[in-house]
């Protein structure tokens, strides 16, 4: 397996593709259109930067690694020839559906086809397919190159060939894969999203602000971000799909999301992306915003 493709040029694509390069594979990176590509690619480069600021990678070696990546705007041109094709779209169920559709039409008949995705069901997406057999799930944790953990999601068709080959090749990346089950938020967000929910729940209440929060959480449980502060940075408009996913596939209360979470993807408030969430990026640092502009 030597020829990549990701599809989405955004946080999660080029880090998944930064990645793949690092390790010598050829990658193709995806997206509608060449102004986002540009972006990624930029990323990539500034990521690359630090690692050669750390000594982790020389100057040769980002060329090559960049070297590895072509970008395409076309789908078909940029996976026909790829053994693994990697979707790392928005969290939209309608959208990956449609993509998998004409990933399914376009691919290679042997070529695996991976969501990225952090809680949509794979036996959903590979129903659109013809191959579910060789659908899977690799949720890939951010930022990228840095955490070492890969979700390896199993739908009800995938084959244990196909299972075995990503959990090798996630090994080849220098990462730990974790082979799970097909249910709504997987393993890593069916823990998370409710603890991120009734932090918000506990601000939305009154019972303490962003930074008192976060830091009970960072000091009495040795968290490294608190609650809050990873929801930024996770972006609100996602925690709010991944809820909706648990909400809607388990049908329990415990996962409806706070109406304050609701409230502020709404309002386009969705964290670090955005510029201003729990806490204030505006101006470059990270500020908690007043207690009182959460209160229900």
């Amino acid at each position: 397996m030597d020829k990549i493709a990701v599809i989405g040029s955004g946080t999660m694509g080029n880090g998944i593709t930064h990645t793949f390069a690092q390790f010598g594979y050829q990658v193709n990176l995806i997206d509608i259109n060449q102004e986002a590509l540009n972006k990624g690619v930029q990323t990539i480069s500034k990521n690359i930067d630090r690692q050669v600021a750390k000594g982790t990678v020389t100057e040769v070696e980002k060329t090559n690694i960049l070297g590895r990546i072509t970008t395409f705007t076309d789908l078909k041109d940029g996976v026909s020839a790829a053994d693994l094709v990697i979707e790392a779209a928005t969290e939209n169920l309608e959208l990956k559906l449609k993509i998998f559709r004409e990933l399914d039409a376009c691919s290679k008949p042997e070529a695996i086809l991976a969501s990225n995705t952090s809680s949509i069901s794979i036996t959903q997406i590979a129903a659109v397919t013809g191959r579910g057999d060789k659908v899977i799930g690799m949720h890939f944790m951010n930022p990228v190159p840095v955490m070492k953990l890969v979700e390896v999601i199993r739908g009800y068709a995938t084959s244990d060939a196909t299972t075995a080959l990503i959990m090798n090749l996630s090994e080849k990346l220098d990462k730990v894969p974790v082979e799970v089950n097909d249910y709504p938020g997987f393993v890593a967000n069916r823990i998370l999203m409710p603890m991120i929910n009734e932090a918000i729940y506990t601000l939305f209440e009154g019972v303490a602000g962003v930074q008192e929060i976060d830091t009970v959480m960072k000091l009495g449980m040795a968290h490294p971000m608190g609650p809050l502060q990873l929801a930024d940075f996770i972006g609100l408009d996602v925690c709010l799909a991944i809820l909706n996913v648990l909400h809607q596939g388990f049908g329990n209360p415990k996962y409806a999301p706070c109406p304050l979470l609701v409230n502020m993807a709404m309002a386009g408030k969705k964290g670090v992306k955005s510029g201003e969430g729990f806490y204030d990026y505006s101006n470059g640092v990270k500020d908690a915003r007043p207690a009182a502009k959460f209160l229900s």
